[in-house]
């Protein structure tokens, strides 16, 4: 699947980018109030104590500021993080080296911590209970057990998938934190600043179109707002106007809802094709060009969260929104029926 701008994962070669316009403390933080207040009484009272912050899972889509909160928090304690991430993980060796480097009251940040296998789990478990690592050493009648003890320290773990962590894994986090998508009016706050860290003026009209389509996501309102900069900057403009912001984000095919022409074509082809659904998840795909498994985990989710599409037991069907999107009138035999929408989808469902 080729790089969508409105994609909210992280594109090849942004790491160092998102690393600039990353706020280093909690009060430069934008959104997630629940999430925030919570952390930080939780860092308050750790540092009072004098102890490391409990083990933290920050959960959630992605691009809304995991990787960004898990720097922060090390920030507020005042102490060195780790950053690494479930798939990197391989053996038990591997994360037994990472922990035993760590110092006290380290924050060790895995990303994708759904992704760690069974073996590097079991080696977790004692570590973050009782920050100790138990090896075998030796095979048959000689062998023994041996205990490491580690340095007192907090692992913050992120993913995207929560439902895929083990239950034993789950329950010794003491601090849970799910973030939620971004409301507009943060959206634009996160533009403007992050404009001003890029040496980008921004008019407010032009900072509260890119926010209205960016999906909800901070990294993708980021995103955009360096290609409209590029639009900018090659047009003369020192400034980003309203016009010159529209233009750029008509240019690269993102409409005022923040669909591109990949969402346009899935919607179009269920529309056009289909006489709004319901039709099977593969005959869909076999359609539009797509494969099927992109479809149900990458365009499908911000559909429905538009409410433009929906899952039903026959399959997929177009809602009265994506016909008004769309300029499209609904169909009385196929979408636009809300009374289809019971159950979950049978995805094996053809036509």
């Amino acid at each position: 699947m080729e790089e969508r701008l409105i994609n909210s994962t992280m594109h090849g070669g942004e790491n160092e980018l998102e690393n600039k316009l990353r706020p280093r403390a909690m009060a430069d933080y934008i959104g997630q109030a629940k999430v925030k207040e919570n952390l930080c009484v939780y860092i308050e009272a750790a540092k009072k104590r004098g102890e490391p912050l409990d083990h933290c899972l920050l959960y959630g889509p992605p691009g809304l500021g995991k990787t960004t909160l898990a720097h922060i928090i090390a920030n507020e304690m005042g102490v060195q993080l780790r950053v690494t991430s479930g798939p990197s993980i391989e053996r038990a060796g591997d994360l037994a080296a990472i922990l035993t480097n760590l110092g006290e009251g380290d924050v060790l940040f895995i990303d994708e911590i759904h992704r760690l296998n069974h073996a590097v789990e079991e080696i977790l478990y004692p570590a973050m209970e009782d920050y100790a690592l138990d090896f075998i050493i030796g095979k048959g009648p000689s062998a023994k057990s041996v205990r490491l003890n580690l340095p007192p320290f907090t692992l913050v773990g992120a993913t995207t998938r929560a439902g895929m962590l083990s239950s034993p894994l789950r329950d010794r986090f003491g601090v849970l934190c799910r973030l939620e998508t971004y409301r507009p009016e943060e959206l634009r706050l996160i533009v403007e600043r992050s404009a001003r860290v890029l040496g980008a003026p921004i008019e407010l009209d032009a900072a509260t179109e890119i926010a209205a389509r960016s999906r909800g996501t901070p990294r993708v309102a980021n995103r955009l707002l360096r290609r409209v900069r590029d639009f900018a900057e090659v047009d003369g403009s020192s400034t980003i106007s309203l016009a010159s912001a529209r233009r750029a984000l008509e240019l690269m095919e993102v409409d005022a809802l923040g669909l591109d022409n990949v969402d346009i074509v899935l919607l179009t082809a269920l529309i056009e094709k289909f006489r709004g659904g319901p039709v099977g998840l593969d005959t869909l795909a076999a359609a539009t060009g797509e494969d099927s498994g992109t479809i149900e985990d990458v365009y499908e989710p911000y559909l429905m969260q538009l409410g433009f599409i929906a899952r039903t037991p026959r399959g997929r069907v177009a809602l009265d929104g994506a016909y008004r999107h769309l300029g499209k009138t609904p169909s009385n035999s196929g979408g636009g029926q809300t009374a289809m929408l019971d159950g979950e989808e049978n995805t094996d469902a053809q036509d």
